[in-house]
């Protein structure tokens, strides 16, 4: 019997022949327009456009999204994210999702509190594959800590025209910035006001602008995924690109880091499962002592205890993004979920490793690159520390 890297769905009740169908339609994508060239890219150190263009026509970009913008709602729920999540993993590059759906994370806060306008001019070329949207939050000084972030917006009194009022004058300074090298508009968190969360706003800057710089970033994975460092030196942006309410950004920030945490622990699943499914055919295959790997009990308690790992952290995902989607869910899951996942990918990573030996030591199979990118997702989008934190201040602090 061989591992089906998808056949969880059918036990699942949150799944039906819909999720199913969207999957076999993402995989003949990822099979076609992906798979030959991931190890391109990896090289190269980014994925390239053309390919966001590709995924938007193949409703990959949109799905999830407002049909008048170019997405596509009708039909789908949260569920349907998550599977595309799962077989955008199957090639066992973290960079390929993290590079080519960095709009997850870019486009929600303009959508939930930016202005008609401001909509209508950015999500429909981002939904086309046509433009690449970031997130600009992490500074040098610190990452989780948001409410004490120093990149500053100043309104110039008299510039700007119109009912937009003053341009905003930016100066500081973002770091570890996913897609900052290749992205057009950035979503970025600045402070308007005074110290803590109550100064935080959310500003969309075209990086185009004058005084706007970039460094690239050396990883230890997620090589097809460009990283920068983004400089802000003098940058003049119109009020108009503000986006909800000025120092009302915290909260949109916040609620954008459920998602998120979400999206990372859906991938940890998904990777975590790639491992499985890696280690699994190579101890069918392997042979030692006259037989194959798999026949020695000690090979098949260690497949047996992935499996369980992997399913256990499921099933909490899978609870909690129905949470989310009944406007249920509370900060402190998301949180205490994103750990879970990550030191379960970070055990079955291991354990994957260690039944391919050798071969997992070498640039190739799918349980190295892995392994290389599972201190990403424990650090990335907050730490497990902080995220244990955050949890305990909810659910135990005054």
């Amino acid at each position: 019997m061989t591992y089906d890297f998808d056949a969880w769905r059918a036990r699942s009740p949150f799944y039906d022949e819909s999720h199913d169908a969207l999957a076999e339609s993402v995989r003949r994508f990822v099979e076609r327009e992906i798979e030959p060239y991931i190890d391109q890219w990896e090289a190269d150190r980014q994925i390239p456009r053309e390919l966001h263009r590709k995924a938007a026509e193949a409703g990959i970009l949109g799905l999830n999204y407002p049909e008048e913008f170019g997405g596509h709602s009708e039909g789908f729920d949260i569920f349907h994210g998550m599977v595309l999540t799962n077989e955008l993993a199957r090639v066992g590059a973290g960079g390929l999702g993290a590079s080519l759906m960095t709009h997850g994370i870019g486009l929600p806060p303009i959508l939930a509190q930016g202005s008609d306008a401001l909509k209508q001019r950015i999500a429909p070329p981002v939904l086309a594959g046509e433009k690449i949207i970031a997130l600009g939050i992490t500074e040098p000084s610190g990452g989780s800590d948001v409410a004490n972030l120093k990149t500053r917006a100043v309104r110039d009194p008299g510039s700007g025209s119109g009912a937009s009022g003053e341009d905003f004058i930016v100066d500081g300074q973002k770091m570890f910035i996913t897609s900052g090298m290749r992205c057009d508009y950035m979503t970025t968190a600045v402070r308007t006001g005074g110290e803590g969360a109550g100064g935080i706003s959310l500003l969309l800057i075209e990086m185009d602008r004058d005084g706007v710089s970039r460094t690239p970033l050396e990883k230890m994975g997620w090589h097809c995924s460009d990283t920068a460092a983004i400089y802000f030196d003098n940058v003049r942006v119109p009020a108009s690109n503000l986006i909800g309410p000025e120092n009302g950004g915290f909260i949109g920030i916040m609620r954008n880091f459920n998602r998120e945490r979400l999206g990372m622990a859906t991938g940890c699943c998904a990777f975590a499962r790639v491992c499985l499914k890696e280690a699994a055919d190579w101890a069918r295959e392997r042979e030692t002592f006259g037989k194959p790997l798999a026949g020695h009990q000690v090979i098949r308690v260690k497949l047996a205890d992935m499996a369980r790992r992997i399913g256990a952290t499921q099933a909490w995902v899978d609870q909690c993004a129905w949470a989310e989607s009944e406007g249920k869910g509370q900060p402190a899951d998301f949180a205490m979920l994103k750990v879970q996942a990550t030191e379960m990918l970070e055990r079955v990573a291991r354990d994957a490793a260690q039944v391919l030996g050798g071969a997992s030591y070498l640039q190739g199979s799918k349980v190295e690159r892995i392994y290389r990118e599972v201190r990403v997702n424990a650090i990335g989008g907050g730490s497990e520390e902080i995220m244990l934190d955050l949890a305990g201040r909810q659910l135990f602090g005054r």
